[in-house]
């Protein structure tokens, strides 16, 4: 099956601290693949590289087969690193780009922290995201000619709204909603970018056992509808072992095991992680 996401050799350090050390793994195209590990295990910087946050300080990222990050050690870099294959990547060219970048290729994603717009309703929320597709420029924009393409960005902004069960809400300020449907509503921004891939960080954060069990439906119907593979970070197990097809598992930066659900639920490298050892 083919990746829609593949990293090898990455490896984040800041200063003396190597955050995500030599991460290589797969994400199949149209899966649901789950990143997990104990709290400053790496998971969100490694999300962050594949982004465009930050740019790797060693490794490749590639989409859908096609390289959108390298990058190798340079300069005070080179003379400080500690990761693996400092070599390995440095007669090529380093590729970083920027997040809006990234979003453009078709990879979009959600934040362990909510990054609503505050001052903007639940709509402009949605609308905003929409831009990223839109069929406009500046001469269409400045003699009014987009007018067709607004409405058609505000008419999908609506359907995506009444989908997630949020078009109730259009016109209240996104903070103002419950957590969960905060949560909702930052999935709706995403898929409002029309990914191809979806990384979700922690997305069941906050929610009640209840509102977890329907996202666990709700993440297996999305991306059945809008034919996309998922890459998610959770720390709620329960809906780990349930919706993933395959998991990661990282430690210190580090990938200490991997597998189907079944399989890294017994592994005792992975338990001693969580739990700790005597």
């Amino acid at each position: 099956m083919a990746s829609a996401l593949h990293l090898e050799n990455v490896t984040m350090q800041f200063g003396g601290v190597v955050s995500v050390n030599n991460l290589t793994l797969d994400v199949p195209e149209h899966k649901i693949i789950a990143l997990i590990g104990p709290n400053g295990a790496g998971k969100t910087t490694a999300f962050n590289c594949i982004t465009g946050v930050y740019r790797p300080t060693n490794g490749l990222i590639e989409f859908m087969g096609n390289p959108i990050v390298r990058s190798h050690p340079v300069g005070k870099e080179a003379r400080t690193y500690k990761g693996n294959n400092a070599d390995k990547y440095a007669g090529e060219p380093i590729i970083s780009p920027t997040p809006d970048h990234i979003t453009g290729l078709g990879i979009a994603r959600t934040f362990q922290n909510i990054r609503l717009w505050k001052s903007m309703t639940v709509f402009e929320n949605v609308l905003i995201a929409k831009h990223q597709r839109a069929k406009q420029n500046v001469f269409t924009a400045t003699f009014r000619g987009n007018h067709a393409e607004e409405e058609r960005m505000r008419k999908e902004t609506m359907e995506l709204l009444e989908e997630q069960g949020l078009d109730v809400y259009k016109d209240e300020l996104a903070v103002s909603l419950p957590y969960g449907l905060q949560r909702r509503l930052e999935i709706a921004r995403a898929l409002a970018t029309q990914p191809k891939l979806l990384l979700l960080d922690e997305p069941a954060a906050g929610m009640n056992p209840q509102e977890t069990i329907e996202l666990a439906d709700f993440v297996r119907t999305i991306r059945d509808k809008y034919d996309l593979t998922v890459f998610l970070i959770e720390h709620h197990m329960d809906l780990v072992m349930n919706i993933s097809d395959y998991i990661y598992v990282i430690d210190f930066g580090s990938e200490i095991a991997q597998g189907v659900p079944e399989e890294v639920q017994n592994n005792k490298r992975v338990i001693d992680a969580y739990l700790g050892t005597g």
